[in-house]
């Protein structure tokens, strides 16, 4: 490949990322200018496509860590042909598809919603364990690469850590990343936050490194093809970059590597927009446009990326003649439907803790919901994952016929890991921890949320009950804080988490069945430690009911004197609450068990009327902050909850302590009642 077209294609994205921040006068277009070389080779030789169908499973994907550096991905598919000049110009503005930081839109080629620096990366590591778990399955004809592109930012992000450990314990060969090294960040040079050696920190972790000039073409291209060699490790190339690559002043001198580049546009910074397009060859007057030799090495380009694919298709089509019952099976993993299962089958042990009920559904899973990949962060034993764990083999390096990532103790890194999976597509991603550590993850379950990913979050030792260990590992403010986001809508009109707390081991089926057939959002299931009573009459066709997010689980003849609701492990207490009430002062008590307000609220107004009857006091009974039911109570009800942290004791020393007794449920009413 001629090295001159390839330089001039970077420049093409210098010119549209340059002028689109300039036009809209935010942005960061100094990292972009410096990173469009490798956007060049990579776009130009070696990233597979289909260009008629950028959604093509078998597709190489390419994650974006930097999101600021949006205006280099919107150029250069600009150059792809999937955005058109008017739309690179509206930049950052209502209503356009090119965003500040990228958001996913997989038609257009762009692989992942950026987020905060290092989840970008970290979801390619997700990808590569996915294709990984997939050709494990059904053959290497599937293999494919996944390029990530990180920067300064993201390899100093905690989360960088965790990515990199796991890539490298794993040996993801299929996965290179690109490290843009400019040696600039917002508001400092780099000297001036680290010292670290970049390159022998990951060798540590067995990926494999080299470093090149990362602006020049020839350099980048030995690199890639290394990569593209390489059996047995990640890989790592450190580009040696200049932030705001062709930048110059209005005098016409170098303005190349300055901090003000990195975050606002070029004039601002203390350069000159016009002098800079001319020194790149292009035309100030009319910027927006893709030169007609650049034109043509895409189009070339397009015609050599189409013979691969016909190539690849050919094989696949040969694969699924010979292998029907194998080409059945992949068509269900891709379509990303919900798998078929018989939950009523199921089997539950009366009155045990929701996380033992949840570790008997993933049994039941293992082996049957076969693209199921589960994952914990150092407690597959005590979040009950263990459940699945049992019944497969954990990932090992050069081996991925299980279905279980031990994450290590990295949280965010395990959710961020899970988002990339689900992103890659094909498989189910779950993974397990403490909900108190829910805190840990947020940024990643956000993330999942805004990109309508269907990962599912299996929090345990939901409640202050996990007693002896004390306040730090008690969680009083994190089901109120996921509630918050399960009131927030997607662009959909979609609750954008579906967050479920079941009250007993056969609601914990049902949560399960809700959240495998969830195909849009996020789950999170927030469950017990300890052991739970049973509801009244509990069984799989009852517990039902918690499809509409609260039912009535018991009802009292005529209009009821007081309703009774909760989630968890609060109902069992509700429901001896109310013998007391019935029992001592012939109270008409409802208990009503909320195992989602978000879907409650989207049901008629009919059925929640039913359910919480207008003029009828109302108690809630929650292990966590007031707020949590606040809103389903209403001004004239009474939430029992937890205003502060917890203390370490056994559980249900604080059971009496903090008044989650029926005693104190039938007092609280009763004072209610007055």
């Amino acid at each position: 490949m001629d090295n001159k077209i390839l330089t001039r294609t970077a420049d093409n994205i210098r010119i549209l990322a340059a002028s689109m921040v300039e036009k809209a006068k935010s942005g960061h277009p100094g990292g972009a200018m410096g990173g469009a070389d490798f956007m060049s080779v990579l776009f130009g030789e070696f990233l597979n496509y289909d260009p008629a169908d950028r959604t093509w499973f078998l597709r190489d994907r390419f994650f974006l860590d930097p999101g600021h550096m949006s205006p280099m991905l919107y150029a250069t598919l600009a150059l792809t042909g999937t955005y058109t000049m008017d739309e690179v110009s509206n930049f950052r503005q209502w209503d356009s598809p090119t965003p500040g930081h990228p958001e996913v839109d997989v038609k257009r080629g762009v692989e992942n919603t950026s987020g905060p620096l290092g989840q970008g990366h970290t979801m390619a590591v997700g990808a590569a364990i996915a294709q990984k778990f997939l050709a494990a399955r059904f053959g290497n004809w599937m293999n494919h690469k996944i390029y990530a592109f990180i920067s300064d930012g993201g390899v100093q992000e905690e989360i960088s850590q965790g990515a990199g450990r796991v890539a490298g314990h794993l040996g993801l060969n299929n996965l290179i990343m690109f490290y843009d090294s400019n040696d600039v960040q917002l508001s400092t040079k780099t000297e001036a936050v680290t010292c670290e050696d970049t390159a022998k920190k990951y060798e540590s972790w067995g990926w494999k490194v080299v470093t090149i000039n990362g602006n020049n073409p020839a350099e980048i291209r030995e690199a890639l093809k290394a990569a593209h060699a390489e059996n047995d490790k990640p890989f790592l190339i450190i580009g040696k970059t200049l932030m705001g690559k062709g930048a110059r002043k209005a005098d016409g001198t170098s303005y190349e590597g300055q901090v003000s580049t990195h975050g606002m546009p070029l004039g601002e910074a203390g350069a000159s927009l016009e002098k800079t397009i001319e020194n790149l060859g292009g035309d100030p007057k009319n910027p927006f446009v893709i030169f007609p030799d650049v034109a043509d090495f895409m189009k070339a380009a397009h015609a050599e990326k189409a013979k691969v694919v016909a190539a690849k298709k050919a094989e696949q089509a040969a694969w699924e003649k010979a292998n029907p019952e194998l080409a059945a099976k992949l068509a269900s993993f891709v379509s990303g439907k919900a798998p078929q299962f018989d939950f009523s089958a199921i089997q539950q042990a009366a009155n045990s803790a929701t996380r033992a009920a949840s570790a008997t559904c993933l049994a039941a899973f293992a082996g049957k919901v076969e693209n199921m990949i589960v994952m914990s962060a150092d407690l597959a034993n005590s979040d009950k994952t263990d459940g699945f764990l049992k019944k497969t083999t954990a990932f090992t390096k050069g081996d991925f016929s299980g279905s279980f990532l031990q994450a290590g103790v990295a949280e965010l890194t395990m959710a961020a890991i899970a988002n990339g999976m689900a992103l890659h597509g094909g498989v189910i991603p779950v993974c397990g921890t403490f909900f108190v550590f829910s805190d840990y993850m947020k940024p990643a379950v956000r993330m999942a949320a805004l990109m309508q990913l269907p990962v599912k979050y299996v929090w345990t030792h939901d409640a202050f009950r996990v007693g002896e260990d004390g306040p730090t590992h008690q969680p009083v403010e994190q089901e109120a804080q996921i509630r918050l986001m399960e009131k927030l809508k997607n662009h959909h009109g979609e609750n954008s988490v579906l967050v479920l707390r079941p009250a007993d081991a056969e609601e914990a089926t049902v949560a399960w069945e809700m959240a495998l057939n969830n195909v849009s959002t996020p789950t999170a299931l927030i469950l017990s430690r300890q052991n739970i009573n049973n509801l009244p009459g509990s069984n799989y066709t009852q517990a039902q009911a918690c499809k509409k997010g609260a039912y009535i689980v018991e009802k009292t003849e005529g209009k009821a004197d007081v309703v009774l609701l909760a989630s968890g492990s609060e109902v069992s207490t509700l429901v001896d609450g109310a013998a007391k009430l019935r029992a001592e002062k012939g109270l008409k008590v409802q208990v009503v068990s909320v195992i989602s307000e978000g879907l409650f609220r989207n049901q008629p107004a009919a059925y929640q009327q039913e359910v919480i009857p207008a003029g009828v006091p109302v108690f809630g009974l929650t292990a966590g902050l007031p707020v949590t039911l606040e809103g389903l109570v209403g001004a004239n009800g009474k939430v029992w909850g937890l205003s502060s942290f917890g203390f370490s004791a056994p559980y249900k020393v604080l059971d009496e302590k903090f008044g989650f007794t029926p005693q104190n449920v039938f007092n609280q009413v009763v004072d209610l009642l007055k």
